[in-house]
């Protein structure tokens, strides 16, 4: 018998066994309770929300109030009083708030990760990584506080005209928020590349500001962006933070007037002023619903599925691309 078959054989036996059997159940088991639940809770969503737009709901023989889902996508004003439901005033901020992060996270969190993958010694890394992976840990309604209390009076400093809750607070806390995935994906990303190749750039007479930029960061692209669509859905979903620091008033709020700079009524394409107003994000929404006098089974209740699976939309839709952009730009070594 050779020692493939005996090797074999002993591997049947051990896997055949009661403990081992018992393992791979459990396991199983917990696959399978993870599946379940992510498909719960997007059927949850469906079939609530469709029962909140008035075609499905005929279909499915509702009788209750309901809404258009043209009004609900296109509409620009969102008065759950009034039966006003479009939930571009809510998505406008949110994007205003993922947009606003993103400017700070990014660059941040790249930065961090070629210091500490490139340049930073061994103690220093041991001191700084754990120290970035515990400003992950703050609560979130802390971040909230944080950024009403110190955040938005140094705003008012600069520029006086800036409300109490205003966009600008929310996008810079909320991107201190996701510095520490940015940095962490993104260090990981480029600790994974083979010292052979910054060998040939230092071979080649680079320093190690260019290898760093010219030949890493290149080489682990896909990691870099994973954590850039993976740190902005966590922006978009981002619920105590914004929902104290940006307000309670929901308004349409355009960052890119062009159709009004084209016309002559806006003097720049980037309207960066809106960011001192107030607004009400999606899931700073959701959390005002909750929090009021629901009657379950109402148009109020409903839109609050309806949010959510606008929310779960736009979240899956940048997961997708994170995908592709990983799959387009992945380097094997």
């Amino acid at each position: 018998m050779s020692t493939d078959d005996i090797v074999a054989d002993l591997t049947a036996q051990r896997q055949n066994s009661p403990v081992e059997l018992g393992v791979r159940s459990f396991l199983f088991a917990c696959a399978v309770l993870s599946v379940v639940t992510t498909v719960s809770i997007i059927l949850l969503l469906v079939f609530e929300a469709s029962q909140f737009f008035t075609v499905t709901a005929n279909l499915l023989g509702v009788d209750a109030e309901t809404a258009s889902i043209v009004d609900f996508l296109t509409g620009t004003t969102w008065q759950v009083g009034n039966r006003q439901f479009g939930v571009l005033a809510l998505v406008s901020a949110t994007l205003l708030i993922t947009i606003g992060s993103a400017a700070i996270a990014i660059p941040f969190g790249v930065a961090t990760a070629i210091y500490l993958s490139e340049y930073a010694a061994r103690r220093h890394q041991a001191i700084l990584k754990p120290a970035l992976e515990v400003l992950a840990g703050i609560p979130t309604v802390v971040y909230g506080f944080f950024a009403l209390i110190y955040i938005t009076p140094f705003i008012k400093r600069i520029f006086p005209e800036t409300g109490t809750f205003n966009l600008f607070a929310a996008s810079v806390v909320v991107g201190i928020m996701i510095i520490p995935m940015v940095a962490s994906i993104s260090e990981d990303a480029m600790s994974a590349v083979p010292d052979s190749l910054r060998e040939a750039g230092y071979g080649m007479g680079a320093t190690k500001f260019d290898v760093s930029t010219g030949i890493v960061v290149p080489a682990a692209l896909s990691g870099i962006f994973s954590s850039f669509i993976l740190a902005l859905s966590r922006a978009i979903g981002e619920t105590m933070a914004v929902t104290v620091a940006a307000g309670a008033q929901a308004k349409y709020l355009n960052p890119f007037p062009i159709l009004e700079f084209l016309g002559g009524q806006a003097p720049l394409p980037v309207n960066i002023a809106v960011y001192q107003e107030g607004a009400l994000p999606m899931t700073a929404a959701m959390v005002k619903l909750l929090t009021g006098d629901l009657e379950a089974g109402g148009i109020e209740y409903q839109s609050l599925f309806a949010i959510g699976l606008t929310l779960f939309a736009i979240t899956l839709a940048m997961n997708i691309i994170s995908d592709l952009i990983a799959q387009r730009y992945r380097e094997e070594y």
